[in-house]
């Protein structure tokens, strides 16, 4: 049996917790690569497994760009994509959960002013588009793979970025912010000198345990633990709970003959979500599935599960913010 099928995801199963909790999951991509699939039907497969998941808001991926044009607005092309399958859902012909309620789109903020051409044009699209992510990770290790959009050493510190960054605020639109740790105190002065910009912190800032990073989780813990109560002091930052169990993290548990339990995930990794609920609170955290990426490691019953355990001590209202109302908030979903 292949380590991360669905054969080997179904070795856990477990019964679902607060099966009608609201949820929006809004974290996630869509794609059709040679060796991977994951539509519409295979995310609906997903977050229709016993979690009630009432809407999604998809994040860039790099998918389905436009093939010709100026090189610029060829990502437009990934929102348009998106957005069809934005009016699938929306149909009613495929359940209730309105899959891409918000689409996240890339736009390559190194053009400076120029992008602002890009950003309307991914708003001429649909009024779902509610911003970018323009992915930062970067580490000089050759272990350690740099994000898909190829950034530069200190992408989020440089004038131009930020000339194009500025351009996001004028037009209401939101960032998303995937990087690794090392990097958490860059975002944080990006985040000082846009206070109007709702910016969102994926992923926890990508503590890295692989190369270099491998056996010394204890002392990156101390240091991004330190760097995340400083971002929390930036009020415009709000933070995604997930993206934890990807190869990149070193959990390893995409290498186990069975998947993990949703008490094994919360072993691992549970320091993580408290300090991040301890610093920001949980009105603004909201719990993200990012799958397929992180489908390499466990199921999606089994991972909602987990986000249930760690919240268990919230009250209502507070579980409210964290499965639902952040992410409407931050992504402006006019639920």
């Amino acid at each position: 049996m292949a380590i991360g099928t669905q054969e080997w995801l179904d070795l856990v199963q477990e019964e679902i917790l607060e099966p009608d909790l609201p949820i929006c999951d809004p974290h996630h991509h869509l794609w059709d690569h040679a060796q991977s699939r994951y539509l519409l039907d295979e995310l609906l497969a997903d977050t229709g497994s016993g979690h009630n998941v009432v809407s999604t808001v998809f994040v860039e991926c790099a998918s389905m760009y436009r093939a010709g044009g100026p090189e610029p607005l060829r990502a437009v092309g990934e929102t348009e994509f998106v957005n069809g399958i934005a009016a699938m859902s929306a149909s009613g012909g495929y359940g209730s959960t309105k899959a891409c309620l918000g689409i996240v789109g890339f736009a390559d903020l190194t053009l400076g002013r120029a992008v602002g051409e890009v950003l309307d044009a991914h708003m001429a699209v649909t009024d779902r588009f509610k911003g970018i992510r323009h992915a930062a990770g970067w580490d000089p290790d050759d272990a350690v793979r740099n994000s898909h959009t190829d950034p530069f050493e200190h992408l989020l510190l440089d004038a131009t970025f930020r000339e194009g960054f500025a351009e996001l605020g004028k037009r209401g639109l939101s960032f998303d912010a995937w990087l690794y740790h090392p990097q958490i105190s860059e975002l944080t002065d990006l985040a000082r000198d846009f206070p109007d910009t709702t910016i969102v912190f994926d992923h926890f800032g990508g503590p890295l345990g692989i190369g270099p990073y491998a056996g010394r989780r204890a002392e990156i813990f101390d240091q991004w633990a330190a760097d995340v109560r400083a971002l929390a002091d930036c009020g415009n930052v709000v933070a995604k709970l997930g993206g934890l169990v990807m190869p990149v993290n070193g959990f390893g548990f995409h290498k186990e003959a069975r998947p993990p339990t949703s008490d094994q995930i919360v072993a691992a990794t549970g320091d993580y979500y408290r300090h991040a609920l301890a610093c920001f609170g949980p009105e603004r955290c909201m719990f993200e599935s990012n799958f397929p990426v992180d489908k390499q490691s466990c199921s999606y019953p089994v991972l909602w599960n987990a986000f249930k355990k760690l919240a268990a001590g919230f009250s209502d209202a507070e579980k409210a913010s964290l499965f639902h109302d952040t992410a409407a908030r931050a992504y402006r979903l006019g639920e």
